[in-house]
């Protein structure tokens, strides 16, 4: 599996992208006014993430868990845990991870900056899933890649863990109207679209609530969950006050917005 790694988050990376894609535009969540004109920045945003991050990182953190592998390093390894123990678990605990690393992007001022770019979006879709400021990834990147020598994570756990982050992130931004009687079974395992659009409220305590993006155990866990925006999901307003103006949606202006105040 890990020597096709490439093949596998190319082909789920453009199969749920299309899917989502396919799904809002024939069942909307919401009526949109810029719908795919936002698109090129967002995608824009994600290219130059990979270049950065081939340059940086080429590895990733599969290739940091491969060496963590070779150098026997990692929790799981030191107390002799099995793979079939160790790689569900790795799944769950980096997703835990990535829920407080949302916490704290939004509780630090300078992290916030960064992160405002994703919040920034004045319209929710399958590419606000991937609109986050390439030096975010970078950062995310050296927190998981800290994480993954931590924990001593299977590499394949790892790069199970990096896909589904990835197509959870497609599907819970989308602009899709999920009947009611298959969102409340489903956000009791998985965030869904109606359950992270409350984070995109413009309402700071809303926005300051659904921090999760794969299972959503951990906001109710840890009380920052809120089943539903107060203005409900058709009133409710997106984005981030200032920066929700068509010209600020840019390539160049996202890149540049973390300078802002």
């Amino acid at each position: 599996m890990l020597a096709q790694e490439p093949l596998i988050r190319l082909g789920a990376f453009l199969g749920v992208l299309t899917a989502m894609a396919l799904l809002e535009h024939a069942f909307p969540r919401r009526p949109q006014r810029l719908a795919w004109r936002r698109w090129p920045s967002n995608l824009g945003l994600v290219a130059v993430a990979s270049v950065l991050l081939r340059l940086v990182a080429p590895a990733g953190a599969v290739g940091v868990a491969l060496w963590a592998g070779s150098q026997g390093i990692g929790l799981f390894r030191w107390f002799g845990v099995p793979g079939w123990v160790a790689g569900p678990a790795s799944v769950v605990l980096l997703d835990l991870l990535i829920y407080f690393q949302h916490r704290v992007f939004h509780a630090v001022p300078a992290l916030w900056r960064l992160h405002r770019v994703h919040h920034a979006d004045p319209e929710l879709d399958a590419s606000s899933g991937l609109r986050f400021h390439p030096v975010e990834i970078l950062l995310s990147l050296a927190i998981k890649g800290a994480a993954v020598v931590a924990l001593g994570a299977p590499a394949e756990a790892v790069l199970v863990f990096e896909v589904l982050l990835n197509a959870t992130s497609l599907f819970n931004h989308a602009n899709l109207a999920l009947p009611a009687w298959l969102d409340r079974p489903l956000r009791r395992v998985l965030v869904t679209p109606d359950m992270h659009r409350v984070h995109h409220s413009e309402i700071r305590a809303e926005m300051d609530s659904d921090f999760g993006f794969c299972l959503s155990c951990w906001d109710r866990i840890f009380g920052t969950y809120v089943a539903a925006p107060a203005k409900g999901q058709l009133g409710m307003v997106i984005g981030v006050q200032g920066f929700r103006a068509d010209p600020e949606q840019r390539l160049d202006r996202l890149l540049l917005q973390p300078l802002k105040d």
